[in-house]
C-alpha cells in the first residue's frame, strides 16, 4: 500500500494541479474512447480550473478540494462545491440544495491502489465536520459509474443515453452517515 499524504492544496500547487487535471481528464476521455471530443476535453479541463480559483478565491467556502499527495507529487484529488447546472436540470432541482463531490481524479500510474477510498473517506469525515449531512455525485464516465455501483448501489436518477448511445448519466443522492459506520 502507498503512504499518501491528503491535504489541502496551497497557491504553489495550483501549476501542478492544473497539468494532473490535463493528464487525467484527457486519460479519462480516452479510456471511454471518446478521446477525439478535444473541446469537450478542454472544457472539463478548464472547469475544473475554475473550481480550483474558486476555493482559492473563497478560502475553501465556496469549493474545496483536497489532493493526494505520493513523495511530495500529486496523485489524486477531491472536492465539494454545489450541485453543477446539470445536477440541478436533470433532477428538476431535487438536489438544488445539496454540495456535490466532483473532481475525484486519481493519476492513472496510481489508480487500483486505494488512493480514491482514501480521498472519499477524508471528504466524508470534512463533511461530517463541517455539519454537511447529504451530497450527491454523479458520473457519465461508464468505468467510473462502476466504480460508484459498487459503493453506492444504482443511482437515483439514471439518464438513459444521455450523452449518446450506450452512454448514460447517473446521479446518486448519497447521506454522510451510512458512510461513516
Amino acid at each position: 500500500m502507498l503512504t499518501v499524504e491528503i491535504k489541502r492544496p496551497r497557491i504553489e500547487n495550483i501549476k501542478e494541479l492544473n497539468h494532473f487535471f490535463r493528464l487525467v481528464i484527457t486519460d479519462t476521455f480516452t479510456k471511454e474512447g471518446i478521446g477525439e471530443k478535444l473541446d469537450d476535453i478542454e472544457d472539463e479541463i478548464e472547469a475544473k480550473e475554475k473550481y480550483l480559483e474558486s476555493d482559492f478565491e473563497s478560502n475553501g467556502e465556496n469549493r474545496y478540494f483536497l489532493i493526494a499527495l505520493y513523495d511530495d507529487k500529486i496523485i489524486g484529488s477531491i472536492e465539494y462545491g454545489p450541485a453543477s447546472e446539470l445536477i440541478c436540470n436533470c433532477t428538476k432541482n431535487a438536489l438544488k440544495n445539496l454540495i456535490e463531490i466532483g473532481t475525484v481524479f486519481v493519476h492513472p500510474d496510481y489508480q487500483s491502489n486505494g488512493v480514491g477510498n482514501l480521498l472519499l473517506n477524508s471528504m466524508y469525515i470534512t463533511l461530517q465536520q463541517r455539519g454537511i449531512e447529504e451530497f450527491c455525485l454523479d458520473s457519465g464516465y461508464i468505468r467510473a459509474q462502476n466504480i460508484w455501483k459498487k459503493k453506492f448501489g444504482y443511482p437515483d436518477y439514471l439518464l438513459k443515453d444521455y450523452w449518446d448511445d450506450g452512454y448514460d448519466h447517473m446521479i446518486w443522492r448519497i447521506k454522510v452517515e451510512n458512510l461513516l459506520k
